[in-house]
């Protein structure tokens, strides 16, 4: 855990599990079409930010194998100072939680947290929708983040709509494994041709994660954490993985299952929320 000057306002960026995850199709500029829910987290990184008048962009936080030049979170920062045309910089500081590989979103949680914040700290007067083109460029993810909201997502992931699900308790296990998204996108058994579906399907539960057969295969440590969730709950993959949920009424129950994680895993209890703090200073 990294201490954030107390001095400086701290930012949430919260973690998402895809509650299922479908791929439609594949359009012409090799991106995927897909259908999924975002289901937001109160459990996640955080972050504060120490602007100046010159247009240096520091992240002062060393987070191991990720150099400050291919952190999302600078890349986002001097995205938005161009755009901005700002001579503005910033200090920024991260206290990290969620790992990174794992399907719970975490670098481009914090990547639209710094949209967000810095629009705010540099006296930005970017609407959320503007915000979310400048996401979009960043990653397919970072836009449900800026928009702070749980919702159904379509496209790449940037159609989005906000949706009021049941207040679930999750249990979200860490095999410490790092997925390679590209490398599932890329396999030729990806299933690419789900039916398009409404959320009434959802709700029937006539939906999967359509990466979990091949996270299965390739990484079975990830196999194992699934069977190993599975003994309390309906445990699902989320995004494209390592890491893995399930879904309880009780956090009680949720609880007692932490407790008996295996010592080779990491996991957290989490509940699910509708609004994130993004939106608590929304710009429109």
């Amino acid at each position: 855990m990294t201490r954030l000057p107390t001095k400086l306002q701290v930012w949430q960026a919260p973690a998402k599990i895809n509650l299922f995850l479908h791929i439609t199709g594949r359009r012409a500029d090799g991106y995927h079409e897909l259908q999924t829910i975002f289901q937001l987290l109160d459990h996640g990184d955080r972050l504060a930010f120490e602007t100046h008048f010159d247009s240096t962009i520091e992240r002062v936080t060393d987070i191991p194998g990720i150099a400050a030049a291919d952190d999302l979170v600078v890349k986002a920062a001097k995205c938005l100072q161009q755009r901005l045309g700002t001579q503005q910089g910033a200090r920024i500081y991260l206290d990290k939680h969620l790992p990174m590989g794992g399907g719970l979103g975490g670098g481009s949680s914090d990547a639209a947290t710094t949209l967000v914040a810095l629009n705010q700290l540099w006296s930005g007067k970017l609407t959320h929708a503007q915000l979310i083109e400048l996401g979009i460029e960043l990653g397919a993810d970072v836009p449900v983040f800026i928009a702070g909201r749980t919702a159904w997502a379509e496209g790449i992931g940037d159609r989005l709509e906000p949706v009021s699900l049941p207040n679930r308790c999750y249990l979200v296990v860490n095999p410490g494994v790092h997925v390679s998204t590209a490398e599932l996108f890329s396999a030729s058994e990806l299933t690419r041709d789900c039916r398009t579906i409404t959320i009434r399907a959802f709700l029937d539960g006539r939906t999967r994660n359509v990466f979990e057969p091949l996270v299965k295969q390739r990484y079975p440590k990830v196999a194992a954490a699934l069977d190993w969730l599975g003994q309390f709950a309906d445990a699902k993959l989320t995004g494209t993985g390592g890491c893995v949920f399930a879904a309880f009424s009780d956090e009680a129950e949720a609880r007692n299952a932490l407790r008996r994680l295996p010592h080779e895993y990491t996991g957290f209890v989490s509940w699910g929320i509708d609004r994130s703090s993004c939106r608590r200073s929304d710009p429109n």
